[in-house]
Formats: C-alpha cells, structure tokens, sequence
C-alpha cells in the first residue's frame, strides 16, 4: 500500500512515514487494514518527553484515532492497544482512564460509543518496570509495585480473523511423555473430569491470553504457561494472555546502533514478544499491519520477518530516524521466519 506522499523509509514489505498519524491515516482506503498494533502514549502523572495526554482528556483525545481506526479496519481486522494504567496525581489510588477508554470504544454508536467489540484482553508483565510511584511503593510501602499493562484486542464484529494455532508452543517433556504412554481419565480434586481427549496430540499447547516471554536478552517466548496448580495437561493450562517481557535490554542491537550513530532512542519500547504474538494470532503472511504511533518500529521490524506487510506512522523524527537501524542489511532477526 503506497500514500500520497514519500515515506522516510521503505523495505520489501513496508513502509515508515514521518507525520501526524491522523493525517497520514486519511489517506489508507476504507476497510483495507488487517491488524493496527499500537501502544499510544499514556496518560500518566509524570509527563515522559514523547508526549502523553491528562487522563481527564484522553478518551476525548483517542476518539479521533478511533474514529480512523474503525474506518480503515476490515471488517474482520482487529486493533490492538497497548495502554498501562496511571494513578490520581498525589494518592495512592488507581485512575479509571483505560476503563472508560475502552468502554467507549465498545459502546453502540447510537449510545456515542465507537462500535467496536471487546474481543479479549491481554496483559503485557514487565518485570523490568520501576517500582513507581516511588511516593506510594518506596516510600511509605502502601502500594506493591505496578508491572502489568493492560492490552484491549477490539474488533469490528464478534468473530475477527485469529487463529490460535498459529501461535502454539511446543508440549513440555511432561505432555510429550503422557501423549506417548497415555493417559487414565479420572476426576481431579477440584472436581474437573479430564476425559480421555487429553491424549490426543493436537502439535501443541493453546496459548492463553497472557503473552509471557523471558527476560533474557538471547530469547523471549511467546506464550508460556503458568501453572496454577500441578498438573501435566497443558491443554487445560492454556497459553495465557499475559505477555512476560522486558523492555530495558541495554545491550541489544538497537539501543547499540543508536549509540554508535548518535541517535536518540526511543524510551519506551516495545518487547518482541507482544507484537510477535498479536501478529500471528490475527493475521496471515500478506495481510497488512498498522503502528500509528510507531517509535522505535518494532511491530514493523516483526512484521518484516513474519513477512506481513505493514505501515508505520512517527511524528518524531528522532525516534524515525533511529528505528531504520532495526531494518540495516546486518541486523539481527528478533523472531523467526514462517516456515511452511
């Protein structure tokens, strides 16, 4: 998909733009987006350089993008919003701004709502997170510390396109195990009855709505389980919505090429593994990605590698500047290529 003006930046299956995402976002055609994957900037107490709004303002602030949204999504497409949580500037208590958010958006649109449905809700953990407010967590210790963002999964209608078998994780040795000795239905202790469907090798474990990835710098999964009680069947051990990943690797090919070249790099990145999972439970390879607040582009930089097509809008030309370094000929890949 080319716009009516030049990008700053293009690869074999996308394109960087430099501009007000409102504005450039006029120029995509009616229902021609398969995935928009964005974390906006938050409304926070502590204002960050990149810009946030007042909590009070934000859901007016966001409709717009949301009336744009709505427009170029497909009808099967999906939009997915990363967006942490704030607090009341000098209390300890917690701001309802991303709950009116997306009760909003999915209000009916004869209500003044967006129309859009809730499909599910993902969590992104970041163990990395400082302990903030540091007043209420440090200080006086009422608080514990706040690692989770909440991310909303819209849709335009209630069955978008997704398909959790594309985000799959392979079966532990344990599960390996009971699929090759087999296994003897009986009823659990909490009184769930496993049948004898628990065998049946379906090339691997349901991810669950919780993303978890690890903190190493080498690797992140997408994915893993989290085990609420003992038990060998991953099948009823979901893959969750929880997204476990860090966003602070100080010595990763980014942030180093930033610092060679002399560029500013972007803040408040995104981890691999979000997008990565996002991108594969909602779309196929050739359907087309949107990052309207792109930063440092790493849903584009996933995108490429996942060989979907994608459109990534920056009104920073510092941080657009330094997000082409993700896309130099010896950069490293941060997620594998689809295999057949």
């Amino acid at each position: 998909m080319r716009l009516n003006c030049n990008p700053y930046y293009e690869t074999r299956f996308g394109a960087a733009y430099l501009g007000n995402s409102l504005e450039l976002m006029a120029n995509i055609p009616d229902a021609s987006i398969d995935l928009i994957c964005t974390s906006p900037p938050f409304a926070l107490v502590r204002k960050k350089e990149y810009g946030n709004v007042d909590a009070d303002q934000y859901v007016e602030w966001f409709k717009d993008y949301a009336i744009q949204f709505y427009r170029i999504l497909k009808p099967t497409g999906s939009l997915v919003i990363d967006i942490g949580g704030s607090w009341i500037k000098g209390m300890p208590v917690r701001s309802l701004y991303h709950f009116e958010l997306v009760i909003t958006l999915c209000k009916a649109k004869e209500k003044g709502g967006l129309g859009f449905y809730l499909a599910q809700e993902l969590y992104w953990y970041n163990p990395a997170k400082l302990p903030t407010p540091a007043e209420w967590v440090t200080v006086r210790r009422e608080r514990v510390k706040d690692s989770v963002n909440t991310v909303w999964w819209l849709s335009k209608e209630p069955h978008p396109k997704a398909n959790n078998r594309r985000v799959l994780k392979p079966y532990s040795d344990a599960m390996k195990s009971l699929l090759k000795n087999g296994y003897k239905p009986k009823l659990r202790p909490s009184g769930h009855d496993i049948s004898n469907k628990f065998g049946n090798d379906r090339g691997g474990a349901i991810p669950p709505n919780i993303i978890d990835g690890s903190c190493s710098l080498d690797k992140e999964e997408i994915g893993q389980q989290i085990l609420i009680e003992e038990t060998l069947f991953e099948d009823l051990v979901q893959p969750v919505n929880v997204i476990s990943a860090s966003n602070t690797a100080s010595k990763d090919y980014y942030q180093r090429r930033c610092k060679e070249e002399g560029l500013k790099p972007h803040p408040a990145r995104f981890p691999q593994a979000l997008p990565e999972f996002v991108i594969n439970l909602c779309t196929e390879p050739g359907d087309i990605v949107l990052e309207p607040f792109a930063g440092s582009n790493m849903t584009g930089r996933v995108a490429e590698t996942l060989q979907r097509r994608w459109l990534a809008f920056e009104i920073d030309e510092d941080y657009i500047r330094s997000s082409k370094l993700r896309f130099q000929e010896n950069a490293p890949l941060v997620v594998e290529p689809p295999t057949d």
